[in-house]
């Protein structure tokens, strides 16, 4: 422990860290978590002002509440306290309860959460004694939590990603890979929902982007996709709601006759191994790139658009 001077307390670095991982876990659904946080930063707008629930993903908020509130944590030490205080006092997770995958959500919150109580307990003790970490606040100062957590999960997908390439069982790719989409695409709060079975067909997946219901169709096959895959996803797409749109994800690619066939008018989009490294790489978010997608599909009605033509025209 170090004494600050004037300054007072400070705040361990992986008390913050801690308080970052718990605020983007604790909830699955956007709007109940910038509910929490409009109540909890209700007495100060100077923070809520710089918040966009709008573009940002849940983790990147937390990474940037937890930034500001570590920036001037002379100014904000009693509200992060108190942050940290109230989460590390949950013991039920109402909103991650109702999910589908309720068990594997609410096991990794309990986990984060007993992760900044013992933190918590700490800087309790800290406060009450008067001492601070001001070398070690100051040498993290400079980190982004938001960059932080962001980019070490794309690493980490990134790694589990490149894994599947060495795969020796189709199988067992197919159902890692499943788990992998699901797991990025919740990284982007798209609400991702599993494999699921209906009359007569079986979905591979779906999720919610911008207004719209999307079905995914995702394959890890050597041979690229042809023209009777896509008819088969189209009749699918044709039975759902109106609104529904589609994503094909092929890691191989697509045959040049199916892309040729659905260059004038298409209900769904594409995706490749490519654009998913891009993605991974960080070279463009998943959201921009199926905005991009869509709407290039609109325009044009070819449904597909490559990361790597996205990229350079916007060089």
């Amino acid at each position: 422990m170090q004494q600050s001077g004037a300054r007072g307390k400070t705040i361990h670095p992986n008390a913050y860290n801690a308080l970052a991982d718990a605020l983007s876990v604790i909830f699955w659904n956007k709007p109940p978590f910038e509910r929490y946080l409009r109540g909890m930063l209700q007495n100060h707008s100077e923070l809520l002002a710089s918040l966009d629930f709008q573009i940002s993903t849940k983790r990147e908020v937390s990474g940037q509440v937890v930034n500001l509130l570590r920036a001037n944590e002379h100014r904000y030490l009693d509200l992060t306290i108190h942050l940290m205080i109230d989460i590390a006092n949950m013991d039920r997770f109402p909103n991650l309860e109702q999910q589908e995958d309720r068990i594997e959500q609410v096991t990794r919150a309990t986990i984060a959460v007993g992760e900044l109580r013992r933190w918590t307990s700490k800087e309790r003790e800290a406060v009450r004694e008067q001492e601070a970490h001001a070398a070690d606040i100051a040498k993290h100062l400079a980190d982004s939590e938001r960059n932080r957590l962001f980019a070490s999960d794309h690493e980490r997908l990134k790694q589990i990603f490149m894994l599947m390439h060495s795969a020796t069982n189709p199988h067992q790719r197919g159902t890692d890979f499943e788990g992998f989409i699901n797991e990025l695409f919740s990284l982007y709060d798209l609400e991702p929902r599993a494999s699921y079975d209906l009359e007569h067909e079986q979905i591979d997946g779906a999720f919610y982007f911008e207004t719209d219901h999307y079905v995914l169709e995702a394959k890890w096959w050597k041979e690229r996709i042809g023209r009777r895959e896509l008819d088969v996803f189209k009749t699918n797409i044709e039975r759902k709601a109106k609104n529904t749109l589609g994503l094909y994800i092929s890691m191989s690619g697509f045959t040049s006759d199916s892309l040729a066939v659905y260059s004038y008018s298409t209900p769904f989009i594409t995706m490749d191994g490519a654009d998913f490294m891009a993605v991974l790489d960080q070279r463009i978010r998943l959201e921009d790139l199926l905005r991009r997608k869509r709407a290039h599909a609109g325009q044009t009605g070819q449904c597909f658009l490559s990361a790597a033509r996205i990229l350079a025209d916007t060089d």
